[in-house]
């Protein structure tokens, strides 16, 4: 597995690699740690540029070391760009699997930026993204396992999401819990002329294939060893809200979705559940996108 780590380069990035680092990868990963320095305010000092590079290469090299300790085969790489196009570039063409964006939301303004940043990537990567916040409090670990949340639809971009959860590893008494939201049957004016059995009936349809994805998604997760509980919370608003909902209110340290991989034009606009959900949730968020194999296999 390849896994690229997105950093800032400040002095707080190291909590990102720390928090990557306690997770247990398959013995093969190789990482990536990049940051990706924009030009635009040094344009008058090319100087201080310099400056700004090194700084930044000698902060890369002080904190890849909670991944260099482990054994993990580490190369790190400072690049002048737009982080926007510049993160999903690099990582197409180093054939990562996994980008890693780290979100230390402290101020109104690293928020936008993050957002910004991560909103692009999202659309824009070729491989799953990983929205990182670091929660464990000063002296805790994860020794006691994580709690992962995982959305489905029944789509197969919420299969790929189970997919990713039961192929990877997690640390000791890890628990998943799969969720799945009826898609309640709403008659506004258009459909005045339905009785009240008929909207029921469409209901208890939505309730039905809800459960049916959610048994189907906790038997893959439970096959792969990992200990699962699931539910069909009733929808009082958008899933991406309920998604949110649910993780807040589980105590969720990850919460993994589909992306549905949309292109052109709709994936500049998608504003998409995995997009909301990235970017508002308050913890860790993994947006799996199909691999190629699994989108040949699919389609054949």
């Amino acid at each position: 597995m390849r896994v690229l780590i997105a950093l800032d380069a400040t002095p707080e990035c190291g909590d990102i690699v720390k928090s990557v680092a306690l997770r247990p990868w398959a013995d093969e990963t190789k990482f990536l740690l990049l940051h990706v320095l924009d030009p635009f305010p040094f344009a008058k000092a090319p100087l201080t540029l310099e400056r700004a590079l090194k700084a930044a290469e000698t902060q890369l090299q002080n904190v890849c070391s909670p991944l260099c300790s482990r054994g993990w085969d580490v190369d790190r790489e400072v690049v002048v760009g737009r982080p926007r196009q510049a993160i999903a570039r690099i990582a197409a063409a180093w054939k990562s699997d996994l980008i890693v964006i780290g979100a230390n939301q402290t101020t109104a303004l690293t928020r936008l930026l993050l957002g910004s940043t991560a909103s692009a990537v999202l659309r824009h990567a070729q491989c799953s993204v990983e929205i990182v916040r670091p929660a464990l409090p000063p002296g805790a670990s994860n020794t006691d396992g994580m709690r992962i949340l995982v959305a489905t639809d029944g789509s197969h971009c919420s299969t790929a999401a189970l997919r990713a959860v039961a192929g990877a590893r997690w640390p000791a008494d890890s628990v998943a819990k799969v969720i799945s939201f009826p898609e309640p049957f709403l008659p506004l004016g258009a459909f005045s002329y339905m009785d009240l059995k008929e909207i029921e009936r469409q209901n208890q349809t939505a309730l039905a294939d809800a459960k049916r994805y959610v048994a189907a998604g906790a038997q893959l997760l439970e096959k792969a060893g990992l200990r699962t509980v699931s539910g069909t919370p009733e929808p009082c608003d958008s899933d991406a809200r309920e998604i949110i909902k649910e993780a807040e209110h589980w105590k969720t340290d990850l919460i993994v979705v589909g992306s549905h991989g949309r292109h052109g034009f709709d994936r500049m606009t998608m504003g998409s559940v995995s997009e909301h959900v990235a970017l508002h949730a308050p913890c860790s968020v993994e947006v799996i996108r199909e691999t190629a194999s699994e989108q040949k296999e699919r389609e054949e």
